[in-house]
């Protein structure tokens, strides 16, 4: 071991997952001549080219044109591997998460500003390969962390030290918590205001944010009814302790709802849109709160909103002391590692289902490569995911356990 993977290996503090608390890597350091090679070159030897074998190219994902075609907005591309800077972290990802926002982003809805091109890919985990000196204080090469930002389609990706999160091992459970999970947990905390005895419809309920809100609403106490579309995703939420699983295929939902539930549902968390949106806000009880993460339904069009007829909306929600509220994760951070804690500590302990898809089942097999990252976006918009859609970047490191 040379001296400086032993003084890396020393500057590790002892903190929790979300970070390491103590005095800074280096400031027991009084040795000149350990303090020249450490200030004179860090940016080369905190970069573990030998342990993990970093090439000098990698591929990524890029934003060529805005479109809500994702194939035809998407590119791969080769570029350089990038060197992260004083407080940065250098990732090889070995896990990506797929999300249903990933066509708004492609399409430039978030930030009309943005003009291509822009990489793509909202969440990854896999392990730092490089950092800077800064951000050796919290980390060190061959830690294990997961991370919620841009850029995330690529084999390798510098990330903030400050928004990255120190996990125990890269398992894609963890990444399904950081967008999906965080989504459900803070939206129904927040905006749900769960009582026990409540009734809660999920929409989507299989897919990768509603198997949270299901789980999340059975915690509080309520009667949780959740919609899906095949017997088998409706027999997964009945493993998660769904009350009433409604496959949409089969049953007429609006009808269901109205014969079984005639006073009316208190809190929906609803991410379709359209005619479901129409149904949730109709069969909504007395001061009943729905909550808008999303409208996938409409994402693949040119607009990216799917018909919803809402002119009588005001009149509906005030006969009724009703309240509809969007709910957009980037708005809600001052939650988020909170949050995040409270489900890496449920996961822990075997009180929260992480569910992933890995693509088995998909046509062409598992999602594996920066290229079937295409195949697993096609996947999800066709309804056939059960759980979080993820996609393994890369194998295991064989010079790192962890992995």
């Amino acid at each position: 071991m040379s001296s400086l993977q032993l003084l890396l290996r020393n500057s590790r503090g002892a903190g929790s997952w979300f970070g390491r608390s103590g005095a800074g890597a280096l400031s027991g350091v009084h040795s000149v001549a350990r303090r020249t090679i450490i200030d004179l070159s860090y940016s080369t030897h905190f970069m573990d080219f030998n342990g993990s074998s970093i090439p000098s190219s990698m591929k990524k994902l890029v934003v060529t044109k805005l479109s809500p075609d994702f194939r035809s907005a998407v590119s791969v591309q080769t570029v350089a591997i990038p060197t992260p800077g004083d407080s940065e972290l250098l990732v090889r990802n070995r896990f990506v998460g797929i999300n249903a926002s990933d066509i708004n982003y492609s399409a430039g809805r978030y930030d009309p500003s943005m003009k291509p091109p822009f990489d793509a890919g909202f969440e990854g985990i896999g392990e730092v390969v490089g950092l800077g000196l800064s951000a050796s204080s919290r980390y060190t090469i061959g830690d294990t962390v997961a991370y919620f930002g841009s850029g995330a389609f690529a084999e390798y990706t510098v990330v903030p030290a400050k928004v990255s999160v120190p996990v125990p091992a890269v398992k894609p459970e963890f990444l399904t918590l950081l967008v999906s999970g965080a989504t459900a947990y803070i939206a129904l905390k927040r905006l749900g205001d769960l009582a026990e005895g409540e009734t809660v419809l999920v929409t989507a309920a299989a897919g990768g944010t509603g198997q949270f809100a299901v789980q999340f609403a059975k915690q509080a106490g309520c009667h949780v009814i959740g919609t899906c579309s095949s017997n088998e995703k409706a027999g997964f939420l009945k493993s998660l302790g769904c009350n009433r699983p409604v496959n949409y295929t089969t049953e007429d939902l609006a009808k269901t709802l109205r014969k079984e539930y005639p006073k009316g549902i208190n809190v929906v968390y609803e991410s379709v849109g359209g005619s479901i949106l129409e149904t949730a806000v109709n069969s909504l009880a007395n001061k009943g709160r729905l909550i808008v993460i999303g409208f996938i339904s409409g994402y693949q069009t040119p607009s990216g909103i799917p018909p919803f007829k809402g002119g009588t909306l005001p009149v509906k929600l005030l006969q009724k002391s009703a309240s509809m509220q969007g709910f957009f994760l980037p708005h809600f951070l001052s939650d988020y590692t909170e949050a995040l804690s409270s489900m890496i500590q449920m996961f822990a302990k075997g009180k929260l289902v992480c569910e992933v898809d890995y693509g088995e089942l998909a046509p062409g097999g598992k999602f594996v490569g920066l290229e079937s990252i295409y195949r697993a976006m096609d996947y999800m918009y066709a309804g056939k995911n059960l759980g979080k859609v993820v996609v393994e970047v890369a194998p295991p490191s064989v010079s790192n356990s962890k992995l």
